[in-house]
This record gives structure tokens, sequence and C-alpha cells, in this order.
């Protein structure tokens, strides 16, 4: 599951090579990341512990053998520390246990703090998570989950707390106290500065120890991907962010996570018994396309009655064109007799668009797709042929353009109302999307054109019994 190295110093994690889901590792390497444990005393500044190690050196951890422990030993200027760090093979964390004894005569007040940083701006690819760098800070305090989606906007806090993070939108690195006594911290260096430096967060204990006694203390790291069954055992499921509807969460939108949680739950069990992560998201996209499929069905109706009622719409605009408010009473008379709702198109589709979103942010934060192969047929000069990661976009760009061009017939077979400029621009849609979807995650626009497709198909089914009928309704209405 993953290769670590540690350091002497401080017990540094030096290096954190994951292994998920096939071969490209997230790796966490060098200056930025975690910096150990960093001890201060009233008679020495913060600094990373000089450690011996009181154990093997090296771990192998195995089916038969599945956990490890390394010890450490050090001490600063009176302060003798162990440090006993454990490790799992089924759990991408580390647990740290630390005991801090007070060696000299007089009571001391011992800052312990394990920080973990990162550049406000992406300079290295060593810092990347898979493409993916730390983008935001994220906290929980009293239950409540909270970001710091710009890194620029970090500054120096102390506060209670949960647990503490840098997050990514597939993986995370968490800090989370097990024993009372740690505070949560933010800092940024140098200060002020929203464009440069390094931002870091940490947990923090600030015990006074009593001459001959000993502090205790314990603090879990979890390092890897947001799986969403591994992120609730160790209550860190709050880092998914699923964002807001219609508008962005912290600016009041409604919290998704009740629609984006069932369905990223859905298609794993899908998943569970196709074996393919593609597969699943096109099973997922047409369930979801028939459970609305009679909503689906009232809106094209209400959309072809409208559109068989429009030269008459079009002869009253031009009849009443210099009185507002009699081309407003004809209009409304000619609908309420023709039993039309000018509304009746826009309303079941209205309703189905919390579902889609939240299925659109289920794909997005799903880190289940990295590396997840359909339709791969190798690589070709180093370039993936086709789809062998759905996390990442298609380098062949072929499935965005199958997007755009199914999303283009689905527009032109879409019953047409209204302004005709209106009708010009929603056909040039297509382009603008397919521009937009060039570099997302194959995954959601694989969904996309699921969904096209099927929408193509349902236009299909709905204009070929009905044509004769709605060619005699657009008369009758003319007539009329």
């Amino acid at each position: 599951m993953y290769r670590a190295v540690v350091s002497s110093e401080g017990s540094k994690l030096l290096e954190w090579t994951l292994k998920y889901r096939g071969e490209k590792p997230m790796v966490v390497v060098g200056e930025f990341g975690p910096a150990g444990l960093i001890i201060s005393t009233g008679n020495s500044p913060p600094e990373p512990v000089p450690m011996n190690i009181n154990s093997s050196d090296m771990l192998r951890l195995w089916p038969n053998t599945p956990v490890g422990d390394l010890v450490f030993t050090g001490d600063v200027a009176g302060a003798v520390v162990k440090e006993t760090l454990r490790f799992q093979a089924d759990r991408y964390s580390i647990d740290a246990n630390i005991r801090v004894e007070n060696a000299t005569g007089q009571p001391q007040t011992v800052t312990i703090a394990f920080p973990w940083f990162v550049r406000r701006h992406e300079k290295a690819a060593e810092e990347k998570f898979i493409g993916q760098r730390p983008t935001e800070v994220v906290w929980s305090s009293g239950g409540h989950v909270n970001r710091i989606d710009d890194l620029g906007a970090v500054s120096a806090r102390e506060f209670d707390g949960e647990w503490i993070g840098l997050d990514s939108t597939w993986y995370l690195a968490a800090l989370l106290p097990k024993t009372p006594g740690f505070k949560l911290a933010t800092n940024a260096e140098p200060a002020g500065d929203a464009k440069n430096g390094v931002v870091s967060v940490a947990v923090r204990a600030t015990p006074t120890i009593a001459p001959g006694q000993a502090w205790e203390g314990r603090v879990e790291f979890y390092i890897g991907p947001k799986e969403y069954e591994r992120l609730v055992a160790y209550g860190l499921e709050g880092t998914l962010n699923f964002g807001g509807f219609p508008i962005p969460r912290k600016y009041g939108g409604l919290p998704m996570e009740w629609l984006g949680v069932p369905i990223l739950k859905l298609m794993k069990w899908v998943y569970h018994y196709v074996g393919n992560y593609g597969l699943a998201i096109i099973l997922l996209t047409v369930v979801s396309k028939v459970l609305f499929y009679p909503l689906t069905v009232k809106s094209m109706r209400s959309m072809k009655a409208m559109q068989a009622l429009q030269p008459q719409v079009n002869a009253l605009r031009s009849k009443y064109k210099n009185d507002p408010k009699k081309l407003q009473e004809e209009t409304l008379g000619l609908y309420r007799k023709h039993h039309v709702n000018p509304m009746g198109g826009c309303l079941p589709m209205i309703a189905q668009v919390p579902i889609f979103y939240a299925l659109y942010l289920a794909l997005s934060v799903s880190v289940e797709l990295q590396n997840a192969t359909f339709l791969c047929f190798g690589r070709v000069f180093g370039i993936d042929v086709w789809i062998c990661d759905l996390a990442s976009h298609d380098p062949t760009y072929v499935l965005p353009i199958l997007m755009g061009v199914t999303m283009f017939l689905q527009q032109k077979m879409t019953p047409t109302m209204g302004d005709p400029r209106q009708a010009k621009m929603m056909l040039v849609m297509p382009f603008v999307f397919t521009f937009m979807f060039l570099n997302l995650p194959a995954g959601l626009v694989l969904y996309w054109t699921v969904s096209n497709v099927l929408q193509i198909l349902q236009q299909w089914f709905m204009d070929r019994p009905r044509s004769r009928g709605t060619a005699r309704e657009a008369k009758d209405a003319a007539r009329a």
C-alpha cells in the first residue's frame, strides 16, 4: 500500500510513496511536508528532536505481521523524549505515541508540535498529490468542518478542534490528536504575503511537567486517498467536499452531502458487481434517466405544445407590439384555451437538476476513478489509448469531441420556441462545452456523453410515434 522513509531528525517523514490503484504513486518528500516532532522548552527554541532509533531500522509488513513499530529516543534541554511510530499494513496512517519526561529539578513548560508545511503556490512536482497539490486547509471544530480554500488567506491561529489537515480533491493529509491537551494551529510565513511563502498546519500541546514526571500524548496521521469508507473510519468524511446548491456553500448554498454520499455509495455498489467504473458510470446514468423518464416526457410534451402554438404567439406579438398589457392577456388566454402551461417544459427539468448535479459532484470527488480503465488499449508513443484513467483527461480528446457532437445533436432535436437568436445561441453551447471538457476527468465526460445519448434516444422515441399527431396539432393550433 505504501513505502515510508523516516529520518532520525525528529522522526520526520522523508518519503511517503502511496501506491493506489495502479502505477501513479502519491509521494510526500523533501523540505515540504511533515516536519516531524518539534519540541521547545523555556531554554531551547522550537526544533526537531535529534533521535536515536531503538528498534529495527527497517519494517516490512505482511499479512502475518500486519503491525510494526519504530521506536525513537532523544533529549532536548533536560526533556527526555520517547516516540513510538506504529505502522499498519492495511491503513494509510501512522500512530505516534509521545512520552516527554522532565529530567531537571524544576517544572518545565514544554511545547510539543507536529507541523505539516506546503507552499502557497505550486512550484515543485514533488509537492503534488498526483497533480492535485494541497489546495486548502480543512479542520473540524465542535463537529463542524471548516475550510480555507485560498492558501493565501491562511494566518497564524490556535484553536480547539478534533483534527486538522491539508486537503486536495482526492487526497488528504490529516493530523488527529487522540489525547486531551492538544490544540490545532495554522501559520503562514512570511506573514501577510498572500502569494509567496509557506503555509503550515499543526497539532500542538504545551504541558507543564513536574520534575521527574512525564507527559504522554498520542497523535494519528492519515495520509491517503479520500475513499468514503476509509474517511468514515477516522471521522474525516467531512473532508469530501460536495459543494453547495445552487451557489457555493460558503455563500449560503444548500450542502449536497445528503445526495452526493448516497450516489457515491451506489456507484461503488454497482462497481462491486460489474467490476469496471466506466460501466458503473454508464449504468448509474441509465438508472437516473429511467427514474426521471416520466418528468422528461412531461417536459417534452409541454415543449411540443408550446412549439405548436408559436405561430399564434408570434402573430399576437405583431398585433399588440405597442400594448404589452394586452399582449400578455391575449397570450395567457391562448395558453388557457389550449391547456398549455408556459412553465410546463421547465419545471420537470428543474426538478432533476439537483440529482444530476449531485451525480456530477460524486464523480468529481471520487478518488476511486484514479487509474480505473475503460476501453483502454494500452500506450502508444507514451500516450494512453484510449481511456486508461477515468480520473484524468482523455489524452486523445476523442471523448470530449464525442460529447460535443452528442450535445449538438441533442440541441438540434430539442423543440425550439421563442427568440430565434436564443436558438442559435443554444447551438453554440456544444462547442463551448467541448472546449471546457477537454481537460476534465474522463469519468465526468463519459457521464455527460452517455446522458446526452440517452436524451437523444428519449427525444427520438417521443418524436417518432407522435410525428403525425404533432403536425396535426400544429395545424389545428394555427387555424384556431
